[in-house]
């Protein structure tokens, strides 16, 4: 769609044309789609974040102020995610210091112009060097804003009547008991006491960090790569 179509569908959109802004929202879902991607991995569903992108969207095409000669593309991706960031903010299940987030949104911006430099995904080390940060900082920065994972997910990614976490936890007996069973033994005693004080006494990570003499953020850490360790077996 060429720059001046948009301009003039954006003019009739703010006139209250309910038809020009569907063909703006149509034309612009690739953007909406390629800056949802990036925020797959933080705990919210993939349809979710298509929802909030395209609110932004619209809030986009109704701010936009056509007496700038700016790309309607180009002021519409700090909208989309700057909508989508505030709802990640505003989900999220834990507090986060205000330092710990703008080092996690510092890092997740380096990974993107290193992966683009590298022409790969940049390493821990990489990241810290390029922010003049120690890598220990950005390993807590990225833990801190990880999804966290509930126990009413299912297990198998993509798959709703697969049993949930917690289903096989509660389960007294049978085949699902047996595979959690068996999951478990495969990880070290320090590993199976995390997963037992967490998820069987119900306690919480500082508690958990409390018991095992480490910090709250190792056992964030250990405890995320657990959980994918036993869904990858289960």
């Amino acid at each position: 769609m060429e720059m001046e179509q948009i301009r003039h569908l954006i003019f009739q959109s703010q006139q209250g044309d309910t038809n020009a802004r569907s063909q703006l929202v149509e034309a612009n879902l690739p953007l909406v789609h390629s800056i949802a991607r990036r925020f797959v991995d933080r705990g919210v569903d993939y349809d979710d974040l298509l929802q909030i992108g395209s609110l932004g969207l619209l809030k986009a095409i109704n701010d936009f102020n056509l007496d700038y000669d700016v790309r309607f593309s180009t002021y519409a991706v700090p909208k989309i995610m700057g909508e989508i960031k505030q709802h990640l903010r505003k989900s999220s299940p834990l507090t986060v210091s205000r330092s710990t987030k703008k080092l996690a949104s510092q890092a997740l911006h380096a990974k993107d112009v290193l992966s683009q430099a590298l022409g790969r995904n940049p390493t821990i080390s990489e990241i810290a060097a390029h922010l003049e940060v120690e890598p220990e900082d950005v390993v807590c920065a990225f833990e801190a804003v990880a999804p966290v994972y509930s126990l009413q997910a299912p297990i198998t990614q993509g798959d709703e009547d697969a049993p949930e976490f917690q289903d096989l936890v509660a389960t007294s007996g049978g085949h699902e008991s047996l595979m959690l069973k068996q999951a478990l033994q495969n990880l070290s005693p320090d590993e199976r006491q995390i997963i037992l004080l967490r998820y069987f006494a119900e306690k919480s990570q500082s508690e958990v960090a409390g018991v095992l003499g480490i910090s709250q953020a190792q056992v964030s850490r250990k405890e995320a790569r657990i959980i994918r360790q036993l869904r990858h077996e289960l």
